[in-house]
């Protein structure tokens, strides 16, 4: 077949989609519109729906059965097993919930959601601190050691930009961090040159928890700005020594844009959800280490304070009513838990600082 020919045959296909005057006058007909507003209904109803299912987070898991599940060899207590399988159980979550991974979509509904998206970036930011904390300091004895070799090769892939499409896709580079994890986790129990550590002592707890103490003050301090507050300005705080890149004003406004209101809600009960469960698995590889500083009943608070997080919401929307006004305020509320469990949190670290 000659080029020539080639072109007719594919022009004469591209033609045939081309509706005919005879399907456009089919459309235009009264018939033909109601088959139109009907198809276009049942999408748009079916993309609510989805819109509301993919909207569901995860519910709680169990930190020991999980670990259980993730552990291939026969001995379920090893040290850092919890943890680990935490991070990976979290993770996964994060990828397989109802729609999968939502903050890279597309295509509708996910391209039109923001709330699971914002709740998947607070998810992300703790696994994201975890990973670092097990690469830097969990994993290693000293700061002069080897880093894992699995955990170097996890860490980064992690830390991927979170809203990638394609080439690579988001859900690849979590899918490979994942998979490095889960050989760091099976080598815990092994000995010789294949085995990997982790070093549950105070002094490494209290590095990954002071990096907690700064998400959650963070997120404290957005979530207090939804009803908007002029702050006196603290960053030097009262230092006549010290300086800063730029001048800022003695006093200034915060608060937070009225369509940003319900992101941050989200982000921190996205926060609040991963790292219940590391608390938890934490509780379980650093237990002798917290019986021996007091700081079992520190840590459970903690954790009682993020549980009443992640309590049922009933409003359909994230209300914002002023501080003493007769409408709730959600954001307020939310930073009253992580509030507490921050300042819960400082008083822990002082704990496992004594000797």
């Amino acid at each position: 077949m000659t080029f020539r020919e080639r072109f007719s045959e594919v022009l004469t296909r591209v033609r045939s989609l081309v509706p005919s005057s005879n399907s456009l006058d089919i459309l235009q007909s009264k018939g033909g519109r109601r088959v139109v507003v009907a198809t276009l209904s049942a999408y748009s109803l079916l993309t609510l729906g989805l819109g509301f299912y993919w909207s569901m987070s995860p519910d709680a898991f169990d930190v020991t059965e999980n670990r259980a599940h993730y552990l291939e060899s026969t001995d379920k207590s090893v040290t850092g097993a919890a943890t680990t399988a935490a991070l990976l159980e979290v993770t996964r979550l994060l990828l397989e919930k109802p729609g999968g991974y939502i903050s890279n979509d597309i295509t509708p509904p996910g391209a039109f959601m923001d709330n699971m998206p914002s709740w998947e970036y607070g998810v992300l930011i703790q696994c994201r601190d975890l990973a670092r904390a097990l690469r830097e300091v969990l994993s290693r004895s000293q700061s002069q050691s080897q880093e894992d070799v699995d955990l170097t090769l996890a860490e980064p892939r992690i830390n991927f930009q979170n809203s990638s499409w394609a080439l690579p896709a988001t859900e690849s580079e979590y899918g490979d961090a994942r998979r490095y994890l889960k050989a760091y986790l099976n080598r815990l129990p092994k000995q010789g040159e294949e085995s990997a550590q982790f070093y549950a002592r105070a002094d490494n707890l209290s590095f990954w928890l002071g990096m907690v103490e700064k998400r959650l003050g963070s997120l404290s301090q957005r979530l207090s700005a939804s009803v908007g507050q002029r702050r006196i300005n603290t960053d030097l705080a009262g230092d006549s020594a010290a300086t800063q890149s730029t001048l800022e004003t003695d006093e200034f406004l915060v608060k937070t844009p009225w369509d940003k209101i319900d992101n941050v809600y989200y982000e921190s009960r996205g926060a609040a959800y991963a790292l219940l469960h590391f608390l938890k698995a934490a509780e379980v590889d650093f237990a002798d280490v917290l019986e021996k500083k007091n700081a079992t009943v520190s840590l459970r608070q903690i954790i009682r304070e993020l549980e009443a997080t992640q309590q049922t919401v009933w409003s359909p929307v994230i209300l914002n009513g002023s501080g003493f006004g007769i409408w709730a305020n959600h954001s307020l509320v939310m930073a009253s838990y992580l509030s507490r469990a921050n300042a819960a949190l400082i008083d822990l670290r002082e704990l496992l600082v004594q000797g």
